[in-house]
């Protein structure tokens, strides 16, 4: 921590601002330290953190400072982490929050997640070392001496630190190819095992309606439907890699209409959100959604201008509907629907149409407020006539 200084935390000439995440708590090595929430900010030439109620605590580290970086996975009850090792303070290094530490890194803990994302363009900037090619004003280079943030290394004792650097990082990287290439190997033999199951089954079928032998069993049915959800979403979007914040839901109401276009074009151009949550969920497997989530994120959907949108009834019933789908053609349908029949309840119009008894209900509801359709609310449930009023004026 003492290679931290304060600063007013506005960026100088030629620095750019490259990603921000709240609820970032600073740790000097493994001790706990008072700061415990905050905003944390990466530029192309520092790591910027400030508290999140008082504005006027602000601290900066140059990444020149940086040595190198790691992740530390979450625990139970403890959030991921970034471990940043450091060079030593300069000698000629500004005030800061610690004159002295026994500690040579620090560990940034994402109490509200993003660590993935922030990860990646910390790394992105630590390889492409822009600060060295865009100088910026003489208050960001007091701190780094003749050589920015670097141990002076000379002789044969510098060549040998060196080499055991660079060998230490190729065994990393080695190691990580490795179980990278370890995992992908296992999730592609079992793959392999699902698609062998479902080509076989799929021949079963095209045998059954080649031959006219029978109708395809329903446990076939239910099998091949299965095979084809356990798919699922290749890359769900997480609080892991966007944050808690606005970024999140925006990238989720994205993926949501990917995944929603085609379901509800079979269904008629609708679905509660409850039929769209199980969906959804089915679809993210491990990475399950929580209601709020999903909430917050279908209210984008318009505001993005994409295929969807979120709908609420007046009786607060939330549904997801086509953007091109019309409200008059719903109406009139249902309509032609209870003429034909003479009367029908929501239970009746439901399995008529193909759909769920609650969205079924709001149809005829809505039809009835828009003086198409009149009830009869009696002992025998609620029915539904048409509005002879309206129709044979």
């Amino acid at each position: 921590m003492d290679r931290f200084v304060w600063t007013s935390g506005l960026l100088e000439i030629n620095e750019t601002l490259v990603i921000q995440q709240r609820g970032v708590r600073i740790y000097d090595g493994e001790e706990k330290i008072k700061f415990d929430a905050g905003t944390l900010l990466l530029s192309t030439h520092r790591l910027i953190w400030r508290d999140q109620k008082n504005h006027e605590c602000c601290m900066a580290v140059l990444l020149s400072q940086i040595v190198f970086i790691e992740e530390q996975a979450a625990g139970i009850g403890k959030s991921a982490k970034i471990v940043v090792h450091l060079h030593p303070a300069p000698p000629n290094k500004e005030p800061g929050p610690f004159q002295s530490s026994k500690n040579s890194y620090i560990k940034l803990s994402f109490k509200e997640h993003g660590q993935i994302e922030f990860y990646r363009r910390l790394s992105e900037e630590m390889t492409q070392r822009r600060w060295e090619n865009m100088p910026v004003s003489q208050s960001l280079q007091t701190n780094r001496g003749p050589q920015p943030g670097r141990i002076r290394a000379v002789g044969i004792v510098g060549i040998e630190r060196k080499l055991e650097e660079k060998r230490k990082e190729t065994d990393k990287n080695i190691s990580e190819a490795f179980e990278d290439l370890s995992k992908l190997m296992i999730k592609s033999l079992l793959f392999i095992c699902q698609a062998k199951e479902m080509v076989e089954l799929s021949k079963s079928i095209a045998n059954k309606i080649k031959d006219k032998q029978g109708d395809i069993t329903e446990d076939e049915t239910i099998r091949f439907k299965s095979y084809l959800l356990s798919m699922g979403i290749a890359n769900p979007v997480t609080r892991e890699t966007y944050g808690s914040g606005t970024q999140y839901h925006m990238q989720l109401a994205k993926q949501l209409a990917g995944i929603l276009q085609v379901p509800l074009e079979e269904r008629g151009g609708i679905m509660s959100l409850t039929e769209v949550y199980c969906l959804v969920n089915r679809a993210r497997g491990m990475e399950l959604l929580s209601p709020e989530d999903l909430v917050n994120a279908c209210k984008m959907l318009e505001a993005l201008k994409l295929p969807l949108r979120l709908r609420v009834f007046d009786s607060g019933v939330m549904v997801i509907e086509l953007q091109s789908h019309k409200e008059e053609e719903m109406v009139a349908s249902a309509l032609e629907t209870v003429s034909e029949k003479g009367s029908l309840t929501s239970e009746e119009f439901a399995k008529l149409v193909g759909m769920s008894v609650l969205l079924a209900k709001e149809r005829l509801l809505l039809a009835e407020k828009m003086g198409h359709l009149c009830r009869d609310d009696s002992v025998e449930g609620l029915r539904f006539y048409p509005n002879l009023f309206m129709t044979q004026s």
